[in-house]
């Protein structure tokens, strides 16, 4: 296996590379490394870094004694710059013995025997086995195999990476459905119901052993949905995060959405503004997505310490900390080209409708997407009025 150093954050780390004038995708590599996942790392290692602080604080743990488990770590890249960048004590595994042989490599280039262990099992059987303060899972694909064990491992804080967008936004419909337990919808807020659908099962699996979460930051970013869960026991709070979970019910003629809370609802077939059929996605989750406070301190770690993705990971943090705080959003020239005019300004749309008395933000989902509690017939008709 030919290896080359590459440098993100603070970190040197030593990665796969295939042979010169051969070109295949990174999961064709010996250990998967995939360079354009920077943006990913840079925010898990800031956000990894503020949580850690916290938790140290609140329960005067050391930052060293801190646990970290990089369940699926491939070349170990991200659990390595957590080790050197953030300072807790991580555990980096993977099943390939590739993939292992090359994490202890890593670990004696930068030193960090003391901080760091390496184990060669099935990510599974360790989570049963074991209990981390942090547990980051991020497969190739999928993390749904794993998020029962993950549930059970994560004490205080559980992340997670899913690049299987096509299941979770319903462009594979029953992939989804055999994957999550949850029918997504494939429209114009997929992006945000492959977020919420993902959320609906940690959850469902954390509320098993009476655990519940609470979202600090969740993100759609290019091919990936990317979820930091605070961890809490007690049945009480499991049964008042179940609260959050529901459906949304959609109508793909008249852009008509209502959400319905509940794990078992009353709904009605047709929509009630066009009496079209109407369609159900769900259970998923329906609370918040982000914590304003986490945000705006991953935003200040990200300043101080200026990753190789800073501004772009800034935007995205930004974005997220301004989004409004209910469910789906609207895509401005979806509704637009429905009512045949052209679009407006993204910002003259959101200001009409704050001047109107209702609330109104973007989101980081897309750049023409807004959220607001306006309903359909009062945003189709300033979308007519700016035209």
């Amino acid at each position: 296996m030919n290896i080359r150093a590459v440098k993100e954050g603070k970190t040197d780390v030593l990665v796969p590379v295939h042979e010169e004038g051969v070109s295949f995708p990174p999961s064709a590599a010996p250990v998967f490394y995939n360079p354009a996942m920077e943006l990913n790392r840079d925010i898990s290692v800031a956000a990894t870094s503020v949580f850690a602080e916290k938790l140290s604080e609140r329960r005067n743990i050391a930052i060293e004694d801190i646990r970290y488990l990089d369940a699926l770590s491939a070349s170990g890249i991200r659990g390595l710059r957590i080790a050197n960048e953030v300072g807790v004590h991580t555990t980096l595994n993977d099943w390939s013995e590739n993939a292992f042989e090359l994490i202890v490599r890593n670990i004696r280039h930068l030193g960090l025997q003391e901080r760091v262990d390496a184990t060669h099992k099935n990510a599974n059987v360790l989570m049963h086995e074991k209990r981390f303060n942090i547990v980051d899972i991020d497969p190739f694909g999928t993390p749904a195999p794993f998020l029962a064990a993950a549930a059970r491992c994560a004490v205080h804080l559980l992340a997670v990476t899913a690049t299987d967008t096509a299941p979770l936004c319903g462009a594979h419909l029953h992939s989804g459905i055999r994957k999550y337990s949850a029918v997504p919808f494939n429209n114009e807020y997929h992006a945000e119901m492959g977020v919420r659908i993902l959320l609906g099962k940690v959850a469902r699996e954390l509320a098993i052993t009476d655990k519940f979460m609470v979202p600090l930051l969740s993100h759609a970013t290019r091919h990936y949905v990317r979820t930091y869960l605070e961890i809490g026991n007690g049945a009480k709070k499991a049964d008042e995060m179940l609260e959050h979970i529901g459906f949304i019910l959609h109508c793909t003629p008249c852009g008509f959405r209502q959400i319905l809370p509940g794990m078992a609802v009353n709904i009605a077939s047709g929509c009630p503004r066009c009496s079209s059929e109407a369609l159900i996605a769900g259970p998923l989750w329906l609370g918040k997505l982000h914590d304003i406070g986490f945000c705006g301190d991953v935003l200040k770690e990200l300043e101080r310490t200026e990753p190789g993705t800073k501004e772009q990971a800034k935007r995205i943090i930004g974005l997220c900390m301004d989004e409004l705080e209910m469910p789906t959003f609207y895509e401005q020239h979806l509704i637009c080209k429905r009512l045949g005019v052209s679009a407006s300004g993204i910002n003259d749309l959101i200001n009409t409708l704050k001047s109107r008395g209702f609330a109104a933000s973007r989101t980081h989902f897309s750049g023409t997407s807004f959220k607001t509690d306006a309903g359909i017939d009062e945003i189709e008709n300033i979308i007519m009025m700016l035209r």
